[in-house]
């Protein structure tokens, strides 16, 4: 294991590129940008982890590389450096940094990456987009990473905080909904090939659906892909008829929630739409989409969902790792825009995988 604690981060960030978006009227930005694209009391229930304390001899890995603030798409442009600076912030100032196992990205990506993506998809992104391309390699690097050491046992579970996102994806040749390669895709298939996993369980709860993600496993029983999201907003997908095709039919669930969701409302889609299937999928590991723009206050999302709500989902998911797959989980970062909100969300999902008491902290 490569451990990397001596890693250090200037966290001045007048100089970086990128800068969100200042103060706009939450609505008025989400049509704006949604064209640009196109042309709290904490709820319980049965989840909620009990085991943790008998799974201390692991750790939870904390998988990044500060090559991710080297890419930008543009001044005031929503995805930008500062997303992965203000998480390394809030990890390093709140303490849970030391209580993790840092790595850094050491899988050479090729040539898992044709695995997903075609030679003119990866011949295009990296022509046009030199340093986004090698950004991206990195990121998808942390997820094969964090694969390995939670596959190996090295670790109980592991969160990568990369950038670009990756779950929009395709083969087109081009940067899609801010991402270039879907990162949790190549992940998923690396699981199967190198560890022999056989059924992978994908969850995104990122507040946009993950189109890319969906179309790579459209046909394939061997991944069961659930999705919560506004299907009307970008990238307009994500019906919930679509149920998958041929072999793949009944493994791709998708749940559209309302404007305005709730901690309540998400949970209630997990319980209904994703627990009876796993129970019948059982998977081999759970690799999470975890977008943060569903988050109260999103500029991009208009979701209500609370840092108590992520850290609650993040127990579910442990629960089912627990019984399933042997804990096995590997989380990647996908969206969420408001830079403090981003930072508590995290906090809080990376919280719950450690099994560091969360509650005790400013969580709304």
């Amino acid at each position: 294991m490569k451990k990397s604690d001596s890693k250090q981060l200037s966290f001045a960030t007048a100089s970086i590129p990128g800068q969100a978006p200042g103060n706009i009227n939450r609505r008025t930005f989400l049509q704006h940008i949604a064209t640009f694209m196109m042309a709290g009391a904490p709820l319980t229930g049965w989840w909620r982890n009990e085991n943790l304390s008998q799974m201390t001899n692991k750790t939870t890995g904390f998988v990044y590389d500060d090559i991710s603030v080297r890419h930008s798409l543009g001044k005031t442009h929503p995805e930008s450096p500062q997303r992965f600076l203000k998480i390394m912030e809030k990890m390093q100032q709140s303490g849970l940094l030391s209580k993790l196992t840092a790595i850094s990205p050491n899988i050479d990506v090729f040539p898992h990456l044709y695995m997903i993506h075609t030679k003119q998809h990866i011949q295009s992104i990296k022509a046009d987009y030199k340093l986004s391309h090698e950004v991206a390699l990195q990121a998808v690097s942390a997820a094969l990473t964090a694969v390995n050491e939670v596959c190996s046992g090295a670790l109980r579970n592991a969160f990568c905080a990369v950038r670009p996102p990756g779950h929009h994806a395709l083969n087109t040749g081009r940067e899609e909904g801010f991402c270039f390669y879907n990162t949790i895709a190549v992940a998923a298939r690396y699981a199967q090939k190198v560890f022999a996993l056989e059924k992978i369980l994908i969850v995104d709860w990122d507040y946009h659906h993950g189109n890319g993600t969906e179309a790579a496993f459209y046909t394939d029983p061997s991944v069961l892909f659930f999705s919560t999201h506004d299907q009307y907003n970008y990238p307009g997908t994500g019906d919930p008829a679509r149920i998958g095709s041929g072999h793949g039919q009944g493994f791709n669930i998708n749940v559209h929630l309302q404007c305005g969701a709730t901690d309540t409302d998400i949970i209630d889609a997990f319980e209904q739409h994703l627990l009876p299937r796993v129970e019948a999928f059982k998977p081999d590991m759970i690799l999470i989409s975890a977008g943060f723009d569903g988050r109260i206050d999103d500029p991009l999302g208009c979701f209500d969902i609370t840092d108590k709500g992520f850290s609650q989902l993040t127990s579910m998911m442990m629960t089912l790792a627990d019984e399933y797959c042997a804990g096995r989980i590997v989380s990647l970062l996908e969206g969420g825009y408001n830079l403090d909100g981003l930072a508590k969300a995290v906090y809080a999902h990376v919280s719950s995988l450690s099994g560091v008491d969360a509650e005790s902290q400013s969580l709304i």
